[in-house]
C-alpha cells in the first residue's frame, strides 16, 4: 500500500459500513467569526479520524476566499494520487454564494441550495463537517442554524475571547455576549422550538500555551462564567505545533504518521497532539461513536 515516499502512513484505516437507515447524519459546524483559531486544522483532524473510526464524511468548506480545508483535502488527494496510496478522502461539497444583486432574492436562493444539498449529503453520510467562515454569511447562519454540534475554536486571549462576549478592562469581568454568540444562541432556540432538539455548543480553547500565565487564567475563568450564562461547554484545544503547517503542503494530518519510517521525526509532541484529539472526541459525545475505540 505504502508508495516510495518519505513519510510511513498506517496499512489500513477501517471501512465504511452500511449506514442504518434510521440514523441520520450528524452536522458538524467548526466555527466562529475570525479567522485565525485553528478551524480548519480541527475541521480536517475531526474529518480524517471519524474515518479511521469507519465513518462516512462529508466536508463541506464555506470559507470561499480562504478556503484552507478545501487545499488541505486537495493537497491529500494529489500527494495520494502521485503515490499511489489509499488515504481516507471525504467527500467535498462547494457551495457557491447567490449572484443576484437582490438581498431577498438571493438569500431564498441560497437556502433552497443549502436545503438541497444538506438532505442529499444526510442521505449518504454519517457525518458532515462544516468549516464556517471567519465572517458573518448568510450560508454560515444556515449552517450553524443545521448544526448538530458546534465547535468553536478560540485562541487563549482575550483578543479572541471577544468573539464570544465583552470584557470589562478593569475588572475583567465578563459583560455582553456578541454578535457571534447572539446569533448562535438565536440558532439554538429555534432549532429547540421547531425539532424539539438541541444543538450542542462547544467553545475549545485552542493553541493553548503550555506556559502559565495569568492571561491566560483570566481568559479560563471568564470562558467558565459565560458557558454559565449561555450554555455552552468548554472543551480541550489542540496546543501551537509547527507540525500542523509542515503537514498542510501534503494534505497529512497527524494521526496518518506512524511512530517510524518518516522523515518528519516522530516525537513525544505528536504523540501528545494525537491524545489532544482523542480528548476532544470523548468530550464531543457524539452519539454514533458509542463504545468504539480509537485506532490511532
Amino acid at each position: 500500500m505504502n508508495g516510495p515516499s518519505h513519510l510511513r502512513l498506517p496499512e489500513t484505516f477501517l471501512p465504511a459500513g452500511a449506514r442504518p437507515a434510521v440514523r441520520e447524519a450528524h452536522v458538524i459546524v467548526v466555527g466562529n467569526e475570525k479567522g485565525g483559531a485553528g478551524k480548519s486544522t480541527v475541521a480536517i483532524h475531526l474529518a480524517i479520524a471519524l474515518m479511521r473510526m469507519g465513518m462516512t464524511v462529508t466536508a463541506i468548506d464555506l470559507d470561499l476566499r480562504q478556503a484552507s480545508f478545501s487545499r488541505h483535502l486537495e493537497n491529500r488527494a494529489r500527494w495520494a494520487e502521485q503515490r499511489g496510496i489509499d488515504l481516507p478522502i471525504p467527500d467535498k461539497v462547494t457551495l457557491r454564494p447567490s449572484l443576484s444583486r437582490d438581498m431577498d432574492h438571493a438569500e431564498a436562493e441560497e437556502k433552497a441550495n443549502w436545503a438541497r444539498e444538506l438532505a442529499a449529503i444526510k442521505a449518504r453520510s454519517d457525518f458532515v463537517i462544516v468549516d464556517a467562515p471567519g465572517h458573518d454569511t448568510h450560508y454560515s447562519r444556515l449552517a450553524h442554524a443545521s448544526a448538530d454540534t458546534i465547535i468553536t475554536p478560540v485562541n487563549d486571549s482575550f483578543v479572541d475571547f471577544d468573539l464570544l462576549a465583552d470584557v470589562d478592562a478593569d475588572t475583567f469581568e465578563v459583560g455582553r455576549p456578541s454578535l457571534y454568540s447572539e446569533m448562535v444562541w438565536t440558532c439554538r432556540k429555534q432549532r429547540a422550538q421547531t425539532e424539539k432538539r438541541s444543538i450542542d455548543w462547544v467553545v475549545m480553547r485552542n493553541r493553548v500555551s503550555t506556559l502559565d500565565a495569568r492571561n491566560t487564567r483570566r481568559v479560563a475563568e471568564g470562558l467558565r462564567k459565560l458557558s454559565e450564562r449561555v450554555g455552552f461547554r468548554i472543551a480541550p484545544g489542540f496546543s501551537e505545533r509547527v507540525i500542523y503547517r509542515e503537514l498542510f503542503p501534503v494534505g497529512l494530518t497527524l494521526i496518518d504518521l506512524t511512530e517510524s519510517g518518516s522523515a518528519i521525526p516522530f516525537t513525544m509532541s505528536h504523540v501528545a497532539a494525537r491524545q489532544e484529539l482523542r480528548d476532544l472526541l470523548i468530550v464531543l459525545k457524539l452519539p454514533a461513536l458509542a463504545g468504539k475505540p480509537f485506532p490511532f
